[in-house]
C-alpha cells in the first residue's frame, strides 16, 4: 500500500501518536510519505498529488482535518482521520476505534463512507469575501467568542479550556438573526447561530438529533438564551438524553436545509471548525457539499456500510519504506 500522512505537529496532546500508527500501517512491501504542515495553511499543497496514493491520512485537530478534506473534495481519494487534536470531535462523530493498530487495519481494509462537507462564505468588516469548508460546525456569535477566549489555554488545559472560556462570559451579546433556509424565512433573537455538518460535542451529546454527515443536509442551530446560565438547561437535557430524540433541547431552535443565508443586526466573530477567523461579520452563507469525501471507516463506525465490503486490496512486495518528501 502506498500511503501519505499529512501531519500537524502542533495540533494537540496526542500528536506524537501518529508515529506509532505509522509503524502499524506499514506491512511488507508498503511505503509511506510523511508531510508536516507549516505553521499556517499548507493543506492544499500537501495533497496536491493525493491521487497517487492508496490512502491519505490526516493527522491533526478538527480545523486541520476540515481544511485538508476541503482540499480533497470531489476527488476520488480514500482518507483516514487520525485524532491528533485537542477535542477530535470529527473523529468522535465518525466513530472509528481509537487504537492506532485498528485504524491502520481499517486503512488496509479499504472500506469507506461517502460523506458531506459544509461550505461557509462571509464578508468581514472590510468587505473582503472569504470561503472555507467545514466538517463539524461553523457559525457566528457566542460559540466563536468561546473558541477565541479558549485559545491561550488549549495546550495546557485541553477541552477544559472551552468550559472555562464559557464561564468567563456570563452575558454574551444578543443579536437578531434573519435566516433563509431553502427558500423559507425565519427570525430569531439569540447569542449564536451555527451551521452543522456534525452536531455531537464532548461526552457524546448530540446538540440536535439525527445530524449526520451523509444525509446531504446541514443543520442550523440558533441559541436563543440571553445569558450563559441559560445554556445549563440544554446541557442538562443532553446528559439525560444524549441523542436528543426523547427530550427537546431548551433554548435551541433547529432548522435543516441545503442552502442557508443568515444576517445579523450585530457584527460578531465567526468560527469555522473551532478556528476563529480574523475580524467580525454581519452574516454568512452556508451550503452543503454532498458526498464529496471518501472517509475510511471500520466496523465500529456508524457510517460503516452494512455489507462491510472493502473497496481496495493490499499491495505485497519485498520491503516497507517511509520517506519525508
Amino acid at each position: 500500500m502506498h500511503s501519505l500522512i499529512v501531519h500537524n505537529s502542533r495540533s494537540g496532546f496526542g500528536s506524537d501518536a501518529i508515529f506509532e500508527f505509522e509503524r502499524f500501517l506499514l506491512d511488507e512491501g508498503d511505503d509511506c510519505f510523511l508531510r508536516v504542515l507549516p505553521r499556517r495553511g499548507g493543506g492544499r499543497e500537501a495533497v496536491r498529488d493525493a491521487e497517487d496514493f492508496d490512502v491519505v491520512v490526516i493527522s491533526g485537530g478538527d480545523g486541520t482535518a476540515a481544511s485538508v478534506l476541503y482540499a480533497l473534495r470531489e476527488r476520488e481519494v480514500s482518507v483516514c482521520i487520525f485524532p491528533s487534536g485537542t477535542a477530535n470531535l470529527l473523529f468522535a462523530n465518525l466513530g472509528n476505534a481509537m487504537e492506532p493498530r485498528m485504524l491502520a487495519r481499517a486503512c488496509h481494509g479499504g472500506v469507506f463512507a461517502r460523506t458531506d462537507l459544509g461550505e461557509m462564505s462571509w464578508q468581514d468588516e472590510s468587505g473582503v469575501s472569504h470561503t472555507r469548508g467545514f466538517a463539524l460546525m461553523a457559525g457566528m456569535g457566542f460559540d466563536a467568542q468561546i473558541m477565541k477566549a479558549a485559545l491561550p489555554n488549549k495546550r495546557s488545559m485541553g477541552e477544559a479550556a472551552y468550559f472555562a472560556a464559557a464561564l468567563s462570559n456570563m452575558h454574551p451579546d444578543v443579536a437578531h438573526f434573519s435566516v433563509d433556509c431553502d427558500g423559507r424565512h425565519f427570525e430569531y433573537d439569540g447569542i449564536s447561530c451555527v451551521a452543522c455538518n456534525n452536531a455531537m460535542m464532548q461526552g457524546g451529546i448530540e446538540l440536535v438529533p439525527n445530524c449526520r454527515m451523509d444525509d446531504g443536509m446541514l443543520d442550523l442551530m440558533v441559541l436563543e438564551a440571553s445569558e450563559t446560565v441559560g445554556l445549563i438547561r440544554p446541557m442538562f437535557a443532553g446528559l439525560l438524553d444524549r441523542t436528543g430524540k426523547n427530550i427537546d433541547r431548551p433554548h435551541i431552535e433547529h432548522l435543516r436545509g441545503r442552502d442557508i443565508h443568515v444576517s445579523s443586526t450585530k457584527a460578531m466573530p465567526l468560527q469555522v471548525d473551532g478556528e476563529v477567523t480574523r475580524g467580525v461579520t454581519c452574516g454568512f452563507h452556508a451550503q452543503v457539499l454532498p458526498a464529496c469525501n471518501r472517509l475510511i471507516v471500520d466496523r465500529t463506525s456508524r457510517y460503516a456500510p452494512a455489507d462491510g465490503v472493502g473497496t481496495s486490496g493490499e499491495t505485497v512486495g519485498t520491503g516497507a519504506t517511509c520517506a519525508m518528501p
